[in-house]
Formats: C-alpha cells, structure tokens, sequence
C-alpha cells in the first residue's frame, strides 16, 4: 500500500496531458463478477492492460446513491461489502487502492452546479471493486467515488459531468459503474447465463442507438421513451452513471460498444467507452 508521501507526490497537482483519457461505462452485474474469470471480467482485464495508465480513477457507483452530491476524500478508503447471500470469497476481497484527498478537493472545486461534500465515511463499493479488481489487480492507483445525487434529474447528472471534463486532460479515468437494463424482481435465473426477455433486448437496443448517434437528449428523457424503458429502469440508480459518462465525450470522439449481452432476463451487461 502506498505511504503518503508517495500518494501525495502522485496525486498532487497533475499536469494536462495531449492526450484524453477515455471514459468508461461498466454494466457491473452480480458482485460474483469481482472475483469470477468470465466474459465479462476478462474483458475489463484486457481493457486494463492495453488502454494508458490512469494517474487516479473517479467512479460514479450505482451503489452511492445520496442527497446531495458528495466525493470521497480520504488517504486509504475501505472495501465495502454491500451485498449478502454470496460466498465467503466474495467478503474476503479487498482492494486497497489509495485515495487522494488533493484530487477530492480539485473535484469538488470544479463542479459548480452544486455543493459537493468531502466524504471520509463511505470507501469503494462494489460497483467500484468488483470491476477494478480486474482493470486494476494491482490496487496502486487511487480511487475515489463520486456519488449520485437522488434529488436531481437526469438532465443535471449529465450536465454535471461535464464540469469535470478537464480531469480527462490530466490522465484522470472516470467511469460510471451500473446497468443500463436493470430490473431485479423480474429476473429469471434459468436465463443467468445470457438471454433477455423481448423488452429487454428491444430497450437495450434502442439505447445503443442513441448512443452510437450521439442523441443524448431522448437518453436524459428516458420516462418518455416508453413502457420498455420502464421496464428497464424501475428505479433510476443504475441507469444514471451512463449519463455521466456520456455527459463527458466530445463531439469528435465515438463510443465503443463491449460486454453487450443480455443476462437473467431483465438485465443487460452493455458497456461503453469513449476515447
């Protein structure tokens, strides 16, 4: 684990880079993913060992969902286990990646929209762990988590994500952590390993072609897109780190479809990135 002097001189004051970091959108599904070598986690891996190394990762957790707009700002955030009924295994992980209170600071300052709190409570959850466990197995970038706001409307995610455009030009990965089909109590587990029920693969698709057209508007205005898209999204939680990834690519750049499977039915693993 880092020592502080280290973690000071590796988070303070980053420069700007020529080139962007790309921006993520992880469909996370079942925690088991964080410690299960499948599909889903193998590509995570490989996208960890080809794309630059990041100077620090800022997650958008489906599973930090807040009033009020907050970030982690501690020196070494703990490993949340937010979940139960799975293996001990599954406890068993920790990830420990440093923080950076510097970074937390610089975040906070560049988002103007709306207050945001220096949090030193909350650590990494699982939408965060379970996929940087394979992006990142050596655990020695900082992290820190920003969380999702339950007041605010889609709209406001989006448009909050783009005041912190400029930690892309400092070698600064972002990454949204959710599904963007994501129903539970519809779930069918004779379908765990791959299929979706016909609404399912139709939203799901409709999704990607907003996405792939760069139609952001109808993606924010998602109530209105239909019964499907209710479906989809019962509660909104898991949906909105997609826009904030979106929230975060320029004009020039195109998105990235991978992971785009439909699982148990009601929920699909597609994942985006930008750059």
């Amino acid at each position: 684990m880092a020592n502080l002097s280290a973690l000071k001189n590796l988070t303070g004051n980053l420069p700007v880079q020529d080139e962007l970091m790309p921006v993520l959108f992880i469909g996370h599904g079942s925690p088991m993913n964080g410690i299960e070598d499948n599909e889903f986690s193998q590509k995570w891996a490989d996208m960890g060992r080809t794309m630059a190394i990041p100077k620090a990762v800022i997650v958008v957790s489906a599973h930090w969902f807040t009033r009020g707009t907050a970030v982690t700002a501690m020196n070494f955030p703990k490993t949340i286990h937010d979940f139960g009924g799975f293996p001990q295994a599954l406890f068993d992980v920790e990830y420990p990646a440093p923080g950076s209170p510097l970074l937390a600071a610089e975040t906070a300052k560049l988002i103007t929209s709306t207050d945001v709190v220096l949090d030193h409570d909350w650590g990494l959850d699982h939408g965060a762990w379970t996929v940087l466990q394979h992006l990142f197995p050596k655990a020695d970038i900082p992290v820190l988590q920003l969380s999702i706001d339950y007041t605010k409307d889609p709209k406001a995610h989006y448009e909050m994500a783009a005041e912190l455009y400029q930690l892309r030009r400092k070698g600064v990965l972002i990454m949204g952590s959710g599904n963007m089909v994501h129903n539970l109590r519809m779930m069918n587990w004779e379908m765990i390993n791959g299929g979706g029920y016909d609404w399912a693969l139709e939203i799901n698709e409709q999704f990607k072609s907003l996405i792939m057209n760069k139609e952001h508007q109808p993606l924010m205005a998602y109530q209105n897109l239909g019964k499907a898209a209710m479906l989809a999204i019962p509660t909104p939680e898991h949906y909105l780190p997609l826009l904030y990834t979106l929230g975060l690519q320029n004009e020039k750049e195109e998105a990235v479809l991978f992971n785009d499977k439909a699982v148990g039915g009601s929920l699909t693993m597609t994942s985006v990135r930008i750059g």
